[in-house]
């Protein structure tokens, strides 16, 4: 149904003219699996929505909806809801002339494929984005989870368990990748005509949310550097970000760990694998606690209920409640590609990057975008709040040289191609911590330094006094670096 569109640099054919269709869905399993949900959300080049479709999908009474932990719809729910043909007429309407988004693409499509099969008909194939290859090639990321690239280009969309609302994610993040960020088409998008299927029952949206406030656990699966799981990166992408959804909203439990386990292993990943990946996501939401240079009793707490929930509790067992700097929270304001880039550098350097105005925010940085009279900056200056501009900005905030901009954009292809899984260690500790660190360790040193030449003068007949004051330098010095480079437990 969905064919995947290779992306250019500048000059390409620009998309200024062309509405996006963005899709989502649930579904009941990772593979194979039927869909329970389906949202799309059309907009305009210029961020108008045009028009919005969202509906729960009944997958037919002989088919095990899945688990309401993952997706929060009920039996109860589903049964009511028209299956997936009532709902094929008015999505090909919708998507009809525009060019189909879906985040990760290749599961999105392969799970409509199966589903119009299912059908017997004939649908033409329409022209498609998959934005997670897009967002890989705009910017760095410690992981490119639909929350995670919406944060850094500052798509302010609540995303929850209804598809809808990773509909409208998507449908945003495509204006902005296409409207700020310079991507084109390679090839001009054809747009076949599309059949007329009638409406075969009511459609079923699901009731919102109702809005949470996001807690430290959320703020830290945002800086957890991860990669697809397996060989297959759509459905490694996938399962991952299952797993870090539910671990973000610090209610993880054995009965939901279970169920992500059970999808696994029904999508073909192996135990073991699986395994690994959880010990892979507990070091890493470690290394990111960490890397602040303060751990509170409360993210000890929240860090030892994950590990313990993913069968992993020894990675975290040792881990203690410490003093440090405060850690460096960075509020970026603005719409221009920098500032897309600054918010994404912010989260790649493993500091919290906020987003709104609170009295824990250390620094706020504006691009040209935001004026003089904009309400925030007054209040950053009541709540003494640094505020910056872009161009010092990196600096100030101790990044040091910016990674190097790819210039093109790589054709996209069908599969994902997802980047080499990084490891933990390299989550980047904001810069304050580090430089204490160093500074008491070569206090340290010079401590030593100071101690050899005590023993050397006082077998050269150095009078008994110098010896004695400069030992007691010595002394004071190697006390005094290991007090700084050593929080010490509050």
């Amino acid at each position: 149904m969905i064919e995947s569109l290779p992306l250019s640099g500048a000059g390409g054919r620009p998309a200024h003219d062309l509405d996006f269709t963005a899709v989502e869905i649930r579904t009941t399993g990772l593979r194979p699996g039927r869909i329970v949900e389906l949202a799309a959300v059309r907009m305009r080049p210029d961020g108008t929505v045009a028009g919005e479709l969202t509906t729960t999908i009944n997958p037919g009474r002989a088919v095990t909806p899945g688990s309401v932990f993952v997706h929060g719809l009920t039996r109860d729910e589903l049964d009511d809801s028209p299956p997936f043909g009532a709902v094929l007429g008015p999505l090909l309407d919708l998507c009809g002339g525009s060019v189909v988004v879906a985040y990760n693409l290749p599961f999105v499509a392969a799970f409509l494929r199966d589903e119009i099969a299912r059908l017997g008909v004939q649908v033409p194939v329409l022209p498609g984005v998959g934005l997670l290859a897009a967002a890989q090639s705009a910017v760095q990321l410690p992981n490119y989870r639909l929350a995670t690239v919406a944060h850094a280009f500052g798509v302010s969309v609540r995303l929850g368990r209804p598809a809808v609302t990773g509909a409208r994610a998507v449908a945003r993040l495509a204006v902005t990748l296409f409207g700020r960020h310079g991507f084109t088409f390679a090839v001009a998008p054809a747009f076949p005509a599309v059949p007329r299927f009638a409406a075969g029952g009511r459609l079923r949206p699901r009731g919102e949310e109702p809005p949470v406030e996001q807690g430290w656990m959320a703020d830290v699966v945002e800086r957890v550097v991860m990669g697809p799981v397996g060989g297959d990166p759509a459905l490694g992408y996938a399962y991952l970000d299952l797993l870090a959804g539910v671990v973000a909203d610090a209610h993880l439990t054995h009965e939901e760990v279970w169920a992500l386990a059970a999808l696994a292993t029904e999508a073909g990943l192996p135990e073991a694998q699986v395994r690994a990946t959880h010990e892979q996501f507990v070091t890493s939401l470690r290394a990111v606690a960490e890397g602040d240079g303060v751990v509170t009793d409360a993210e000890v707490r929240e860090l030892n209920q994950v590990a313990e929930a993913l069968g992993v509790p020894e990675l975290v067992s040792d881990l203690r409640r410490s003093g440090g700097d405060r850690p460096v929270r960075v509020l970026v304001l603005g719409s221009t590609a920098a500032a897309d880039r600054l918010r994404a550098r912010v989260l790649a350097e493993g500091a919290q990057l906020a987003k709104k105005l609170t009295a824990t925010v250390t620094h706020l940085v504006r691009d040209e975008t935001v004026p003089d009279s904009e309400p925030r900056l007054a209040r950053a200056a009541e709540l003494g709040v640094i505020v910056l501009g872009l161009p010092e900005a990196t600096a100030v905030l101790g990044f040091g040289p910016a990674p190097a901009q790819r210039t093109s954009v790589l054709p996209e292809v069908p599969a994902v191609v997802a980047p080499p899984v990084p490891q933990p260690a390299q989550v980047v500790a904001p810069a304050p911590r580090t430089v204490k660190v160093l500074g008491g360790r070569i206090l340290m040193g010079f401590g030593l330094l100071l101690m050899f030449i005590v023993v050397v003068t006082m077998f050269a007949g150095s009078p008994l006094a110098v010896g004695i004051f400069l030992g007691m330098l010595g002394v004071g010095a190697l006390l005094g670096g290991w007090w700084i480079a050593e929080p010490a437990p509050r």
